[in-house]
C-alpha cells in the first residue's frame, strides 16, 4: 500500500507571492471573479483547480473554511494566500485568520512559507493567462499551529516566516 501524498498548505503573499503554499493542486479563488465569463470558469476550475470561495458574506452558502478543510481531506494541497486580496503595495498586508482556522482544524497539515518575487509582473490583477516573465519562488520550513498558541500569535509569527523569505528580509523590522 502506498503512502497518501503529504498535505500542505502554502501562504504566499500577494505582492511579490509572499506565501504559503505548496504542490500546485488546489487554491481557494474569489468565485465573485472566476465565474464572470467562461473562460474564466474554465481557467479557475479547470486549469487552477480553484476551490471557488464567496467572498460575500452576506450571500454565500458555503463556509469557506469547510470548502479549503474539505479539499483538504480529499488529499488536496492548498495554495494559500494569507493576505486575502491582491496586494500591489511594497509593504505586506496583514494575513486574514483563515490560515489559522485551518491549522486549528488540521494540525497534521503542514503550512509552508513561501516567498514568490514579480508575482504581479507575472499575472497582473485583473488578468487570467499568466505573462511570460521570470519569478522567483522561495519556501520555508514548515510551520505548525503551536500547542496554547492564540490567533494573533500565530498570524504575526505566520507573517514573519514569509518576510524571512524576502529578498529584502533584513529590512523588514518587527
Amino acid at each position: 500500500m502506498t503512502k497518501p501524498p503529504d498535505r500542505r498548505i502554502t501562504q504566499p503573499a500577494r505582492r511579490c507571492l509572499k506565501s504559503i503554499s505548496t504542490t500546485f493542486e488546489t487554491q481557494p479563488a474569489a468565485a465573485d471573479y472566476w465565474l464572470t465569463s467562461k473562460l474564466k470558469t474554465f481557467i479557475g476550475r479547470t486549469v487552477f483547480n480553484a476551490v471557488l470561495i464567496d467572498r460575500n458574506r452576506e450571500t454565500r452558502v458555503l463556509d469557506p473554511i469547510e470548502q479549503m478543510l474539505e479539499a483538504l481531506d480529499e488529499g488536496s494541497s492548498l495554495i494559500i494566500f494569507p493576505e486575502g486580496q491582491r496586494n500591489t503595495t511594497d509593504q505586506m498586508l496583514p494575513f486574514k485568520p483563515g490560515i489559522f482556522h485551518l491549522a486549528e482544524k488540521r494540525p497534521d497539515v503542514e503550512l509552508v512559507p513561501v516567498w514568490i518575487e514579480n508575482l504581479n509582473r507575472v499575472l497582473p490583477k485583473g488578468e487570467v493567462i499568466p505573462i511570460p516573465f521570470a519569478c522567483s519562488v522561495t519556501f520555508g520550513a514548515p510551520i505548525h499551529l503551536q500547542d496554547g498558541e492564540d490567533k494573533q500569535t500565530f498570524l504575526k509569527r505566520a507573517e514573519k516566516c514569509v518576510l524571512n523569505l524576502s529578498p529584502n528580509a533584513d529590512n523588514h523590522h518587527d
